[in-house]
């Protein structure tokens, strides 16, 4: 990165240009979940360690360290790496991207291969807030996803974690072939009886070339209907919202002061750096994102190649309109003003006639200052926003 003149580092310019955050790949799992889409290496443990010297290569092209406000490290399930292994990964990645004071470190767990030795690994090295891929407490619904833990692996895993770290939060997935209203309360409940500080539930997407998008195109699986997956997505914000929860993005919810700040960075538009396969950066107004096969990854670093394979610099106006629909999924909003200082350009230009059929439609709010999904808008979040672009 350090040669490339667009990536000068320069943490005096603003947030959406300079990354105040970083975002680092694992990609080995025990099992390719059939719903997942993500990059993910299964049955290539060998390669563990050769990874890890390859991404500890492709930290340093940053040529020197550069301070982060959040960190988060993804997967894939980066507690399928070995403690020790864990260890070596976590020692580069803070060296490279050192943690500012009140910083956010997340890192993504699995419940059935987190112990407490990884736990304490984790915590060793400035992790604050851990991921849990829960998804449900259904036998049933996790065989349908092919999740590879059992319902009793979450608590204990959240056991392991409060030992040593205090955030934590869950993910759930609702509109899973066959799940009921009464299923996905009780995934709600058992959830919530953990005591999370955050909450993450995401309506279950059919990726095609996935193993599930497979099955469903042979009629193996028949996929929750739209109303019933809506009736579910209801259920949740009320549930949560009862249980002192803030529903502050469409698909997160948090107690008072526990938002995902990285996950933030996203939704605002702001540049962050990325490291790992498949992993994605947006630095200085460029995406870019890196390969997703594990052994090109690994041929390209060790050759001292980039491991890039797609950048692309949008137009002024095209950053603006992304900007506008990321912004859009947070509870507040676009904030009028802020918009323009980051885009350069005024919201009501762009969308003022979108903006106040929707409104009239119930589906956005718009005091003058912030415009926003009302309830309703949120329901149909995916619409409202391609509209307005």
């Amino acid at each position: 990165m350090s040669g490339d003149p667009l990536l000068v580092a320069n943490p005096s310019l603003p947030p959406w240009l300079w990354p105040r955050a970083a975002y680092v790949h694992v990609p080995f799992c025990a099992h390719h979940c059939g719903y997942c889409d993500f990059a993910v290496a299964t049955g290539q443990d060998a390669k563990i360690d050769l990874y890890i010297d390859a991404l500890t290569e492709e930290l340093s092209k940053l040529g020197e360290p550069q301070p982060v406000e959040t960190l988060f490290l993804g997967g894939g399930t980066p507690t399928y790496l070995g403690a020790r292994q864990l260890e070596r990964l976590l020692k580069a990645v803070t060296h490279w991207l050192p943690l500012l004071p009140g910083h956010e470190f997340s890192a993504e767990a699995n419940p059935g291969t987190l112990d407490a030795e990884k736990a304490r690994v984790l915590a060793g090295h400035g992790v604050n807030r851990v991921s849990l891929g829960a998804q449900s407490f259904e036998p049933k619904l996790l065989r349908v996803l092919e999740r590879d833990h059992q319902p009793p692996d979450v608590p204990r895993a959240v056991d392991y974690i409060r030992k040593h770290i205090e955030c934590i939060s869950l993910d759930l997935i609702f509109g899973v072939p066959g799940q009921t209203p009464a299923d996905w309360q009780n995934d709600l409940e058992r959830a919530l009886a953990l005591e999370p500080a955050h909450l993450s539930t995401y309506g279950l997407t059919y990726e095609k070339g996935t193993r599930l998008w497979k099955q469903r195109e042979r009629g193996e699986v028949t996929p929750l209907a739209e109303a019933g997956e809506l009736e579910l997505y209801a259920q949740a914000i009320d549930t949560l919202e009862a249980a002192g929860f803030e529903h502050y993005e469409i698909s997160s919810f948090a107690r008072p002061g526990r938002r995902c700040r990285h996950n933030q960075v996203y939704w605002a538009n702001e540049a962050y750096f990325g490291f790992g396969m498949g992993a994605a950066r947006y630095v200085h107004g460029r995406r870019e994102l890196n390969v997703r096969d594990l052994q090109t990854y690994l041929k390209r670093v060790v050759a001292g190649e980039s491991p890039t394979f797609q950048s692309e610099v949008l137009e002024p106006e095209e950053r603006a309109r992304e900007t506008m629909a990321l912004q859009l999924r947070r509870a507040e909003g676009i904030n009028r003003r802020a918009f323009r200082a980051q885009t350069g350009y005024e919201l009501d230009p762009l969308a003022a006639p979108a903006i106040a059929r929707h409104v009239d439609l119930g589906l956005l709010a718009d005091d003058g200052e912030n415009v926003h999904l009302t309830r309703q808008g949120k329901y149909v979040a995916d619409t409202v926003i391609q509209e307005l672009l």
